[in-house]
């Protein structure tokens, strides 16, 4: 984003706009984090400011600030697709194609507003007026942070902009461990600290509120953890069966794909999740190094994200999709065990 972009976005914010901001579809903490902290701001100038999410999210992001404000589009159609026809202003965010929204992306694509893109994956899509694209930046959260920081106002976070912002950067980084966390990364979060972000008490809301059910569907995906150590590689299964059998709720799967990938000597993580009602397999992977989980996604499995961070998904049955994948991994032998 150019100096003059950054000209040209604060002479559009000076008067009050109808704006709307929206994440992609299964908004994770990045993705509630960084809309969120956005509203709050754009609140203090008076704008007419609605987050519409494509549908619902976790219940351990349900306590955010102004969480009980976002709109979810799914549930919520008409109302949505009026907002977006009026928005002078829509900022996408987390996302760097429109087909990530799903239902949302035909009425995204016929509006006439202006479109600021703010995203930190790799190739972003053509469709935005404004792009702030940065792949080496931990979080979309921290991006908002240097938004907010080269319009001039970092003087205007507060502690619930500061408390949005540190949950997208926490969640994104695996709790400040993951190879995107920098230097720089740490002087934000000590800032958002400064600014009123309770750390033990989002902690506390985003890991330590765990079910009975979620603990148990965990250990069965740990039972069902496989690995392929001549491959370097770990994957995990769920099925739907196993999903109804403890009681799953969105947002029970987080994060379990990492338990693979914290295994000695391995590279390459992925958790397979059947989905009866969308009719797919979901797919997350994990890697570690220089391997790129985006690369094999892009490749096989419709999807991307970043070098150690993407997400995929197949149309074939979930037997059927581990065995493309087992039959896909010799190609990347020398890559995995290059690490």
């Amino acid at each position: 984003m150019t100096q003059q972009d950054i000209k040209n976005i604060k002479q559009l914010l000076a008067t009050p706009k109808r704006i709307v901001i929206v994440p992609h579809k299964n908004p994770d903490g990045d993705a509630i984090g960084s809309t969120l902290g956005l509203y709050h701001y754009l609140l203090k100038y008076n704008h007419n400011v609605t987050v519409i999410a494509p549908n619902d999210y976790p219940g351990f992001l349900k306590w955010i600030p102004g969480e009980s404000t976002i709109l979810k589009y799914d549930s919520q159609a008409d109302d949505c697709d009026a907002l977006i026809k009026k928005a002078d202003i829509i900022f996408t965010l987390d996302f760097n194609a429109l087909h990530r929204t799903g239902n949302m992306e035909p009425v995204l694509e016929q509006s006439d507003a202006v479109k600021i893109l703010i995203d930190h994956h790799q190739e972003p899509d053509d469709y935005a007026t404004y792009v702030f694209s940065d792949v080496s930046m931990s979080s979309t959260c921290q991006m908002i942070y240097h938004f907010i920081d080269m319009l001039g106002d970092n003087d205007k976070i507060d502690t619930n902009i500061a408390t949005c912002l540190y949950v997208g950067i926490m969640t994104d980084t695996g709790s400040f461990r993951f190879a995107s966390t920098t230097s720089t990364t740490h002087r934000i979060i000590a800032y958002l600290i400064e600014k009123g972000a309770n750390v033990a008490d989002i902690h506390n809301h985003v890991y330590d509120n765990n079910s009975y059910d979620r603990l148990q569907l965990l250990g069965c995906a740990l039972s069902n953890l496989k690995v392929i150590p001549e491959l370097r590689t770990a994957y995990i299964s769920l099925s739907q069966k196993e999903l109804n059998k403890y009681n799953f709720k969105k947002g029970d799967t987080e994060g379990v794909v990492n338990y693979g990938l914290s295994l000695e000597n391995i590279v390459l993580a992925a958790i397979f999740i059947e989905d009866k009602q969308e009719g797919i397999i979901k797919i997350s992977l994990r890697s570690k190094g220089n391997f790129s989980v985006n690369d094999l996604s892009r490749a096989h499995f419709n999807g991307g994200g970043h070098i150690n961070a993407a997400g995929g998904r197949s149309e074939l049955s979930l037997n059927e999709t581990i065995k493309k994948f087992i039959s896909i991994l010799p190609d990347y032998s020398n890559a995995l065990n290059n690490e």
